[in-house]
């Protein structure tokens, strides 16, 4: 049950649902089923963020999160882990919360996981950055899809500071996570491609104009964000989705590296919603089990360097997969 601390943790911390809503953060849609859908997704990491910072134990936090829509499990671990990684924090440091959560039934939404890492970072001054990642020794894709947390923090960067990070295109400056500082820069702007799908309500017109406001070299790693948040989040029908691969033009490669990404983070956590596949079939022209057989056979979690990381030669080799296809 809610603990007299915890209660007033999440009156103090956590945004209300309105808060979240397009109509309140100024993105440029037209209220549709396609706004309402993706509007229950930062809902949807709310509840978990709630629950997360205010049961008493994670044996009640993961009875809360099984009652979630399978559809919407994954983004309520992404609030569970940014409210654990936020508490970890308030204790120095020195707190196991994100750990346990993510070593135990948050394992297999890893991947959404280190983006609620990200969200919590936002929230955060950089000094506790360093501690913010805990040790999952036990988890095949740590550290290497840690830089998802980096992903999230330029997704959130990008949802509540539109403005600067959106509109003005303001690059971040370099930073060591994992030791690769220039990097960093880059997997900011896969975070801000995936919202770029949300802030404009998954209009493929309006997010290809989005991306095409932004310098030339930001804009594979942009493409590649929205062929994830397409493919995993959903928002539109395949049309829709053909119109969005037409206009990426050159950029096709990094928009199906990011849908191979977005099913194998949907394989693992064991639900691929219908819209999933579909985009694997529109975006990547692959099956779903292609599309994980292509993910696990091009896998790579060493050899990387400062300047290449693991993360970046892996999705560099799927990449090259559909970059030597014919358009």
């Amino acid at each position: 049950m809610p603990t007299t601390v915890g209660s007033l943790r999440r009156l103090v911390l956590t945004p209300s649902f309105s808060s979240v809503t397009f109509g309140k953060r100024g993105f440029p849609v037209t209220p549709s089923a396609a706004t309402e859908h993706l509007e229950s997704i930062p809902q949807a990491v709310l509840c978990g963020f709630e629950w997360g910072i205010d049961t008493h134990d994670q044996w009640e936090l993961e009875r809360r999160l099984t009652m979630v829509n399978p559809e919407l499990l994954g983004f309520a671990y992404e609030g569970a882990t940014m409210a654990c990684t936020v508490l970890d924090a308030m204790r120095g440091g020195t707190g196991k919360k994100t750990q346990k959560l993510l070593s135990g039934p948050g394992a297999p939404h890893i991947f959404l996981a280190y983006i609620g890492i990200g969200f919590a970072m936002a929230r955060l001054p950089r000094a506790l950055w360093r501690k913010v990642v805990p040790d999952l020794a036990s988890s095949p894709y740590h550290p290497t899809m840690s830089w998802l947390a980096v992903d999230g923090y330029g997704f959130d960067r990008a949802y509540f500071d539109t403005r600067r990070w959106v509109d003005e295109q303001r690059e971040f400056r370099p930073y060591p996570w994992e030791g690769s500082p220039e990097y960093f820069p880059r997997a900011i702007d896969q975070g801000i491609g995936r919202a770029l799908w949300f802030i404009n309500g998954a209009d493929p017109a309006q997010v290809t104009a989005a991306v095409e406001r932004f310098a030339p070299h930001r804009r594979a790693d942009l493409w590649s964000g929205v062929g994830l948040a397409s493919t995993f989040a959903g928002g539109c029908p395949p049309d829709d989705l053909a119109r969005l691969r037409e206009g990426a033009g050159e950029y096709r490669a990094e928009v199906a590296l990011g849908t191979v990404f977005a099913v194998k983070a949907r394989v693992y956590a064991g639900f691929v919603p219908p819209h999933s596949a579909q985009a694997a079939t529109v975006l990547a022209d692959m099956s779903v089990d292609a599309a994980v057989e292509l993910a696990d056979g091009t896998a790579v979690h060493d050899n990387g360097t400062a300047q290449v990381p693991a993360y970046e030669l892996w999705r560099q080799k799927i990449r090259a997969h559909f970059a030597s296809l014919p358009a």
